[in-house]
């Protein structure tokens, strides 16, 4: 089966895939009349090659985050050619084959990429002249890692200038960059009803709302700052996303049992936007994706012990333009959260800042570019 376009994720973390879904809706909306289909890798790749790459991922960032950014910074920094780049590479194209089967079955017009992974494998093909179709890849982080520099690729679409530049820097040639923001939802350009949704919440609008956000595989000490948070005296009310964790979600509900009225606990949803569009402040992680939806919708961030590497720059990023706070840990959480409840002009100003920071039209802008 044929297509116009074919977009590659790689569902380690939530972020690459809600990228691509993104990319593939504003298709749906910008040109109907493409065929678009959307594969993630881990589905065509071995079990154990899969358990290994993504599995892994997530218990090594919620167990041991210190360790994963050792690993980040030491791959960044691993020399191109080396044995262990070399023997990584292998094992890679080992086991992607199905992949390139099925990109030749798909016969697109234009692939996206929105992970590392099938980008250095197609970007390979090309230098080799085994791929001919044009192959854009989407970063989808305030930050560039050397897994996702690679010459023989069509394009870029990139967070920001900054890493625009740091991409060039690193050494990619005449490749082409384009600074389309990060591919979010096409919802986000044009947000539901603030009143509507939080009646469907049962919030109180009068109350300022405090998001709790733990990603979509629910990862973090949500309960523990959710009760922090409730016993802040103030006029205040917490919604905690707990994600597809079926225990955060039950201690959550419980405790939200114990505060009526208070805290509304929430299990994993296709329309976060619905829960986001609530809140005057969101208390979370600062992945790609969720950073770049809150952006979106002029949502300020009060960052959380964010995990070295990635989520760092993301921090960074949000901070530079003035568009969150950070906590290094539960005692800073608090009084984060008691200067916001008790200076009333300082949301006002993190929310105009996020709201000029964000690009809610992102995957309508790669879209364009991917298809020139």
């Amino acid at each position: 089966m044929t297509c116009d376009v074919l977009i590659l994720s790689v569902s380690a973390g939530a972020g690459h895939v809600r990228a691509a879904e993104a990319v593939r809706a504003a298709a749906a909306i910008a040109q109907p009349g493409l065929t678009v289909e959307h594969l993630d890798v881990m589905e065509v790749v071995p079990r154990m090659f899969k358990r290994l790459y993504a599995d892994s991922y997530l218990k090594l960032i919620n167990r041991h985050p210190a360790f994963w950014g050792y690993l980040y910074h030491a791959s960044d920094s691993a020399a191109p050619d080396g044995a262990l780049t070399r023997l990584r590479q292998a094992l890679e194209r080992l086991n992607t084959r199905k992949l390139v089967e099925r990109i030749r079955q798909a016969a697109p017009r234009v692939i996206i990429c929105t992970h590392f992974l099938p980008a250095q494998q197609l970007a390979r093909m090309r230098r080799l002249g085994q791929l001919q179709t044009p192959t854009w890849v989407v970063v989808t982080d305030f930050d560039i890692h050397v897994l996702w520099v690679d010459q023989g690729l069509s394009g870029y679409c990139v967070a920001s200038e900054e890493v625009a530049w740091r991409l060039r820097e690193r050494g990619i040639g005449d490749t082409p960059v384009q600074v389309t923001g990060i591919p979010v939802d096409p919802v986000f350009a044009n947000p539901p009803d603030r009143a509507t949704c939080q009646r469907e919440l049962g919030l109180d609008p009068t109350k300022r709302t405090i998001l709790l956000m733990s990603g979509g595989h629910g990862v973090g000490n949500l309960h523990g700052i959710a009760q922090r948070i409730l016993a802040i005296p103030g006029d205040h009310q917490v919604v905690a996303m707990a994600g597809r964790n079926a225990d955060l979600l039950a201690s959550l509900t419980a405790l939200g049992a114990q505060h009526p009225g208070r805290l509304v606990a929430a299990g994993f949803t296709r329309t976060p936007e619905r829960l986001m569009v609530c809140a005057d402040i969101a208390i979370g992680k600062p992945g790609g994706l969720s950073t770049s939806e809150c952006l979106a919708l002029g949502l300020p961030m009060l960052v959380v012990s964010p995990i070295p590497g990635q989520e760092e720059r993301n921090s960074d990023h949000l901070l530079e333009h003035g568009a969150a706070l950070k906590a290094h840990d539960a005692a800073g959480l608090e009084h984060r959260v008691r200067r916001l409840l008790a200076e009333p002009d300082l949301l006002p100003r993190l929310a105009a800042n996020a709201r000029a920071s964000g690009r809610p039209r992102a995957a309508f802008a790669v879209l364009d570019t991917a298809l020139g």
